[in-house]
C-alpha cells in the first residue's frame, strides 16, 4: 500500500487550517486518506519518517525569526521538535516541501538568515522567475520561466541558505524557491492557494499585521482576478514524484 503524505500545520485558526488541508489534498490530487495532517498548535509527537512518503510544512502566523519571548506559546512547544525533524530530513535528503514558514524553518536549520529586515511581501500575487538551475529540475522543467503565485509574509530569507540551490526568485523577494540536496524543496509562495483560499486567509488574518485591514476587500478582489496555475502544478509534481517511489528520480 502506498505510504501517506504528512502535512504539518501551524494554523490555530481552524477554518484556515481546514481549508489549507483540503486545498493541499485537492490540488495535489491525493486520494482521500493519503494526506495525514498534524495540527502542531495541538502538539507535535515524535515521528518516524519511514512511515511517510514525504513531509509538507505549510505556513501560518508563526515567524521563525521572532525572539522566543515574542513567539506564540504553541510555537515554543512544537518548534524544537520540528527543528529536529527538519534536521533529519536534510541529513537523509528525505522528500520535503515547505511553504512560507516551511521555507523559513528549513533555511534556519540550514544555517541561513531569516528575518524581517528586507523582502516582506503583502498578501497578493507576485511574479516568480525561475533560475537557470530550475530548467532540469523534475518539479519545474517545462513550466513557464515566469509565472504568478500568491504570497504574504512578514519575514523572508535574507540570502540563499547555505547548501541550497536557488530555483525561483522575484524582484521584491529574491529567495522564492530553493532545493537542498535532491529531494528537499521549499517555496516562499503558497503552491496550494487559489483565489478563494486567499480570500479566506485575508479574512482570517485581517488584523494580523500582514496588510492594512481597510484594504482587505480590495486585496480579495485583486486575488480573484488572478490566474494562478504553475504553483499548483509544482505541488502535483511533488506528489507524483514521491507518491509511488519515495526516492524519486
Amino acid at each position: 500500500m502506498p505510504l501517506p503524505f504528512l502535512l504539518l500545520q501551524l494554523r490555530p485558526e481552524h477554518s484556515a487550517a481546514d481549508d489549507e488541508f483540503r486545498a493541499v489534498e485537492r490540488i495535489s490530487g491525493l486520494a482521500p486518506g493519503r494526506l495525514v495532517r498534524i495540527q502542531m498548535d495541538r502538539g507535535l509527537p515524535e515521528l518516524e519518517l519511514d512511515e511517510f512518503a514525504a513531509v509538507i510544512v505549510g505556513g501560518g502566523p508563526s515567524n521563525v525569526s521572532n525572539p522566543d519571548d515574542h513567539k506564540y506559546e504553541y510555537q515554543r512547544r512544537f518548534e524544537p521538535t520540528l527543528r529536529e525533524l527538519i534536521a533529519e530530513i536534510v541529513r537523509r535528503d528525505f522528500p520535503y516541501l515547505g511553504a512560507c514558514y516551511g521555507l523559513g524553518i528549513l533555511a534556519d536549520v540550514l544555517g541561513g538568515r531569516v528575518g524581517r529586515e528586507r523582502y516582506a511581501e503583502t498578501v497578493g500575487a507576485q511574479t516568480i522567475e525561475l533560475t537557470p538551475d530550475a530548467a532540469a529540475d523534475p518539479l519545474l522543467q517545462g513550466l513557464p520561466r515566469s509565472f504568478r503565485a500568491f504570497v504574504g509574509h512578514k519575514e523572508s530569507c535574507q540570502d540563499v541558505p547555505p547548501g541550497a540551490v536557488l530555483l525561483g526568485t522575484s524582484p521584491g523577494c529574491p529567495v522564492q524557491m530553493v532545493r537542498a540536496g535532491r529531494h528537499v524543496y521549499a517555496t516562499q509562495f503558497h503552491p496550494e492557494l487559489d483565489g478563494d483560499g486567499l480570500a479566506l486567509r485575508i479574512e482570517t488574518y485581517r488584523h494580523a499585521g500582514y496588510f492594512d485591514p481597510d484594504e482587505a476587500d480590495y486585496l480579495i478582489a485583486l486575488g480573484h482576478r488572478e490566474t494562478i496555475t504553475a504553483p499548483g502544478e509544482i505541488l502535483r509534481r511533488f506528489v507524483t514524484r514521491y507518491g509511488d517511489d519515495r526516492l524519486g528520480n
